[in-house]
């Protein structure tokens, strides 16, 4: 993985991370934690589309699996901060 590669991966992370915050809850969580938050939820996504047989195409498509795997992500972790 070159710079331009990693650059380019954090940057989704963050992204990733900031919108699964807003539409969480309502805000984002700063750069690290949006790149945290959108970096395991990329990881949680892909496992659960694989269960599940989804295949995502292009830029897009791992963009919105990211995105709906930070939303479990967030959502599995105020489950716990409930209990």
């Amino acid at each position: 993985m070159d710079i331009i590669s990693l650059i380019i991966f954090l940057a989704v992370g963050a992204l990733v991370g900031w919108l699964a915050g807003i539409i969480v809850k309502g805000s984002g969580f700063g750069v690290i934690g949006n790149i945290v938050v959108g970096i395991v939820g990329a990881v949680l996504g892909g496992f659960v589309f694989g269960l599940f047989g989804i295949t995502t195409g292009g830029f897009l498509g791992s963009i919105i699996m990211a995105t709906i795997g930070a939303i479990i992500l967030l959502f599995i972790i105020s489950l716990v901060k409930k209990a």
